[in-house]
C-alpha cells in the first residue's frame, strides 16, 4: 500500500530536472530580480563610495586643466612686455613711399634722415643674337661654363638639348646651378637666350664661355645687356653703396627697401619715432589674459550662496597660494624718483570691485607717451612685472611642476579607484552567483513539495479523477471497503 502511495522516483527527477532550467517555475518567485536587487543592496554603500570619488577626481582633474589653460594664455601674452626694447618699439615712415618703405628692430633709436637714392641695386643680364627659327632651332653641342662671382658651374650641351630651349632648360635644371636663370625671348628679328642672375650686386657679376662639342654654342653670342651693380644712395648726404636693395646696414635698427631712384637733388625724408599702438596693444592682451586667469581661480575656488554650490577647488591651497603671489607681483612699485610709470596704477592698470582689472586707455596712452622707456622697465627687464609672472607661471606649468606633480597624484587616484571598483564588480558577481545557486535550490525542493501534494491530492480526492481506473481504486480505497 506504502508503495502505492508514495510519488514515482521517475516524476520527481523529471520535474527537479526542468526547475533548475527555468528558475522560478516551482516557487513563482522572479529570481533573477530577486537577486539583482539583493546584489545591488549589498554593493550599494560601496558603490555609491567609489562613484562619489571617480566623480570629485574627475572634476578636480578638469578644474586643474581649466586653471592651467589660463596661466597658458597669460604666459603667451608675456614675452612682448618682458624685453623693454621691444616693448619701447619705433615705427619707420618714409615721406616719398614711391621712393622706398623702412621697419624697424629692437635696436631703433628716434631720429629723422635725408634719403636719396641714385641707383637700384641691378643683378647682371646677358642675351644672345636673334636666332631665326625660334626656340627649336638646333645651336649646337659642346660645354657652357657658367661663373657668377666665385662661383661656376660646367653645362654638357649634347644633341638631346642642342635646341635654344633645350640650352635653356639644362641651364635652369643644372645641380650646381651658380645663381642664374635662363629664358627666351621671341622677336620679330627671331628668339635670343637670356641668361639673368638671381642676386643683385656688382660682386655678381656673370661670364660665359662655351667649349668643346660642335662648336656650335660659340654661335650664341651672349653680350651683357644689364651690368651687375650695387645700389647708390646717401643718408644725411653721406654716400653709401648696398648689394642689396634691402639696405639692413645703414641705420641702427632700421631696414630701408629702396624701391625707384629719387628725381636729381630730391631727397625724401625718413622719420623713426616712438610707436607706442604696438605697446598698447600688448599691455591691453596682458590686462585681459590676466583677467581670464582670476576669473578662473574665482570660479573654481569661490561659492555660489545662491546656488549653494562650491566650485570644484574650494579652499584649494595651491590656488590661493597663487593668487597670493599674483597679487604680490601685480602689487609692485617701482623706485626711480618723480615722473615716468611705477606701478600698474601709473598705466592705468587697476582692480575693480569685482576682482578683474581694467585698462583706462587714455592713462595708459598718456603715460606711454610720456615715457616708453619707463614703461617698458616697469613690465620688462630681469625685475619687471611681466618677467617674473612669467617665472611664477613657469614653476606651476613646467613638465615636472607643481600642477604636474598634482595632475599625477590625480590620476593615480583614479586608477586606485578603477582597481577598487573592478575587485568589487568581482565580489558583486561571486555574491550574485552564490544567491542564485541558493534560490535556485529553494526553488527545486518547492517544485519537488508541490509535486507530492498534486499527488496526495490525487489519491486522497476521489472527485478529482472520476471516471478513471484509479478514480475508483481510489474510491474504493476511501470509503474503507477492501473486496477480498
Amino acid at each position: 500500500m506504502s508503495s502505492s502511495i508514495a510519488p514515482s522516483s521517475a516524476s520527481t527527477t523529471g520535474g527537479a530536472s526542468a526547475l533548475i532550467t527555468s528558475t522560478g517555475i516551482g516557487s513563482g518567485l522572479d529570481i533573477s530580480a530577486i537577486v539583482s536587487s539583493l546584489t545591488t543592496a549589498y554593493g550599494a554603500a560601496q558603490t555609491t563610495q567609489l562613484t562619489n570619488q571617480q566623480n570629485t577626481l574627475d572634476s578636480q582633474v578638469s578644474a586643474y586643466g581649466t586653471f592651467t589653460s589660463a596661466l597658458d594664455t597669460l604666459k603667451l601674452a608675456l614675452p612682448a612686455l618682458e624685453d623693454p626694447k621691444q616693448l619701447a618699439g619705433f615705427a619707420a615712415t618714409v615721406a616719398d613711399k614711391n621712393i622706398a618703405s623702412a621697419t624697424t628692430s629692437a635696436d631703433a633709436v628716434a631720429g629723422q634722415y635725408s634719403l636719396q637714392v641714385n641707383s637700384l641695386a641691378t643683378p647682371a643680364t646677358l642675351t644672345s643674337h636673334a636666332l631665326v627659327g625660334g626656340s627649336t632651332t638646333v645651336v649646337g653641342t659642346g660645354t657652357l661654363t657658367i661663373a657668377v662671382g666665385g662661383a661656376s658651374t660646367s653645362i654638357n650641351i649634347d644633341t638631346t638639348d642642342n635646341t635654344l630651349a633645350g640650352i635653356a632648360s639644362a641651364i635652369n635644371s643644372a645641380n650646381n646651378n651658380p645663381g642664374v636663370t635662363a629664358s627666351i625671348i621671341t622677336t620679330t628679328a627671331g628668339a635670343r637666350l637670356v641668361i639673368a642672375g638671381t642676386a643683385t650686386g656688382a660682386a655678381n657679376a656673370i661670364t660665359v664661355s662655351s667649349s668643346g662639342g660642335d662648336g656650335g654654342l660659340a654661335s650664341l653670342a651672349l653680350t651683357q645687356t644689364q651690368a651687375a651693380q650695387d645700389a647708390s644712395f646717401s643718408i644725411n648726404n653721406f654716400a653709401a653703396s648696398s648689394a642689396s636693395n634691402v639696405v639692413s646696414n645703414a641705420i641702427t635698427g632700421v631696414t630701408i627697401d629702396l624701391l625707384q631712384p629719387s628725381a636729381a637733388n630730391t631727397p625724401t625724408t625718413l622719420t623713426v619715432r616712438p610707436d607706442a599702438s604696438a605697446a598698447q596693444s600688448s599691455i591691453s592682451g596682458f590686462v585681459t589674459a590676466l583677467n581670464g586667469v582670476l576669473s578662473s581661480i574665482q570660479t573654481l575656488t569661490g561659492y555660489n550662496p545662491t546656488t549653494q554650490v562650491a566650485g570644484p577647488l574650494n579652499g584649494n591651497a595651491t590656488l590661493e597660494s597663487f593668487q597670493n603671489q599674483l597679487q604680490n607681483i601685480l602689487d609692485t612699485i617701482t623706485s626711480g624718483g618723480t615722473g615716468g610709470a611705477h606701478s600698474l596704477a601709473d598705466l592705468g592698470i587697476t582692480a575693480n570691485t569685482s576682482g578683474s582689472y581694467a585698462a583706462n586707455t587714455t592713462t595708459l596712452g598718456n603715460a606711454l607717451a610720456a615715457s616708453l622707456t619707463s614703461v617698458g622697465n616697469l613690465l620688462g627687464g630681469t625685475n619687471g612685472i611681466a618677467t617674473r609672472l612669467a617665472n611664477l607661471i613657469d614653476g606651476y606649468t613646467k613638465p615636472g611642476g607643481l600642477l604636474d606633480t598634482i595632475n599625477q597624484g590625480l590620476q593615480s587616484s583614479l586608477s586606485n579607484v578603477s582597481t577598487q571598483q573592478a575587485a568589487l564588480n568581482a565580489q558583486l558577481a561571486t555574491y550574485s552567483a552564490t544567491l542564485t545557486a541558493q534560490y535556485n535550490a529553494m526553488d527545486a525542493a518547492v517544485a519537488a513539495l508541490k509535486s507530492t501534494q498534486m499527488y496526495l491530492n490525487a489519491e486522497f480526492n476521489p472527485s478529482a479523477n472520476a471516471g478513471s481506473g484509479t478514480s475508483q481504486s481510489n474510491t474504493s480505497l476511501g470509503s474503507g471497503n477492501l473486496s477480498t
